[in-house]
């Protein structure tokens, strides 16, 4: 991802599939939106996306567009997006770093003055990210770099009137964003997470004095056993970049890394009072990466996680299309999601329920009785359902 700001409105140790319930909420559904790529945005779509949204997210130097929107919705928090991770040489400019910056150290003034808060290879090279030019890479694990970058972000966020800090790429693999190659100084995952540990205990006690909230991006945490709760623990909230739906025929199964793996982010940050964003990944129109999506992220939501997918890649402009669900209410949930067949799992709520396929794309459709009345997704009155392998339902009842 590259850079920006965010809002959020009021609406949480990985828990085990299925385990945990969450108190309230749950029955209806939340959105963001993520605006990185700093397209204009004309008042009638703030106006819009102000009221409808729980989450949405801006350009730090964008912070003019902060007093529209809590016109709209006073009680919309807004998050400043800053990456953990990187400088930005493209940020400074004839020697002198931005005003606004989408980092929390200038690229200049840690040239000049701190070289030594530079992420190096093996060779002593400094790191730019792989397809991201002009980001390079800084030591999370510096003590300095983590004083300087939390009290320039901290300054920066309250004088320009936001209230958290989305903090992009926290990162879980040594040789992230340069495959094959460690830094030196941390040349195997474990290293190179204690280094971030580091970096958001050190830190959190100063955003949490200054009133802030902070949500980080933690994309691909299920490939990594403990690190989404790890992280958290320091953060009030996680961001997965990748959930559930990869493209349009890339929807994740279940297995130990799999479906389940991110049905607990939310169940796990649902039950610590953190908010959690998953965002899935498919063309629009596309109902059925929708629905699995969709159906997964309503098996453990309560009162603090949103939900909305991108198409393309870092494709951050436009507001995610808004689906006619996000206005149903199913009500309050009976409990935690269960399973009701192999790979196949269900919640119910007082006014709808449901279901889930996470067996692989492909595998035979399982059918699933109700147990009474239900409206499906077309306005049809079942008392069944038939899910093929990665599919899902939603469905409400007469209330």
């Amino acid at each position: 991802m590259t850079v920006s700001a965010v809002l959020v409105a009021p609406a949480g140790s990985a828990v085990a599939a299925g385990s945990g319930s969450t108190t309230g909420g749950g029955g209806r559904v939340q959105s963001f939106w993520l605006h990185f790529n700093g397209t204009p945005i004309s008042d009638i779509t703030l106006f819009t996306e102000a009221r409808r949204r729980s989450y949405i997210v801006l350009n730090a130097w964008e912070d003019r567009l902060v007093p529209k929107l809590k016109a709209v919705n006073p009680a919309i928090p807004v998050f400043v997006y800053k990456d953990l991770s990187s400088t930005r040489s493209y940020a400074c400019r004839n020697g002198v770093d931005d005003e606004q910056l989408p980092t929390g150290v200038g690229y200049c003034e840690a040239k000049k003055n701190h070289p030594e808060w530079f992420l190096l290879d093996p060779q002593g090279r400094e790191f730019e990210y792989d397809g991201y030019s002009g980001h390079w890479q800084m030591d999370v694990g510096n003590s300095a770099y983590q004083k300087a970058w939390a009290t320039r972000v901290v300054e920066d966020s309250t004088a320009s009137g936001f209230d958290g800090v989305f903090m992009d790429n926290a990162l879980f693999p040594c040789d992230a964003y340069h495959p094959g190659v460690c830094p030196a100084k941390y040349p195997t995952d474990a290293a190179f997470q204690q280094a971030y540990l580091s970096m958001l205990a050190n830190t959190r006690d100063e955003f949490v004095a200054a009133g802030l909230k902070t949500v980080a991006n933690l994309s691909n945490a299920r490939v990594h056993d403990g690190v989404w709760d790890a992280y958290t623990e320091h953060l009030d909230g996680g961001f997965d970049e990748w959930w559930l739906a990869f493209g349009d025929g890339n929807l994740l199964s279940e297995y130990p890394e799999g479906w389940s793996r991110q049905v607990a982010e939310i169940a796990s940050n649902e039950a610590r009072g953190k908010i959690t964003w998953v965002q899935p990944h498919f063309t629009a129109g596309n109902e059925r990466a929708f629905r699995y999506a969709l159906a997964g992220y309503l098996m453990a939501n309560g009162e603090r996680a949103a939900i909305a997918e991108l198409q393309e890649t870092d494709r951050y402009g436009e507001a995610s299309p808004w689906h006619r669900e996000y206005n149903w209410d199913l009500g309050t949930p009976s409990g935690p999601y269960r399973s009701v067949a192999r790979n196949v799992f269900r919640r119910d709520f007082s006014c709808g329920a449901v279901l889930a396929n996470a067996n692989p794309t492909g595998s035979r459709s399982v059918t699933v009785k109700l147990g009474g009345p239900h409206v499906d997704e077309r306005g049809t009155v079942v008392k069944s359902v038939s899910l093929p392998g990665t599919t899902g339902s939603i469905l409400r009842k007469f209330c």
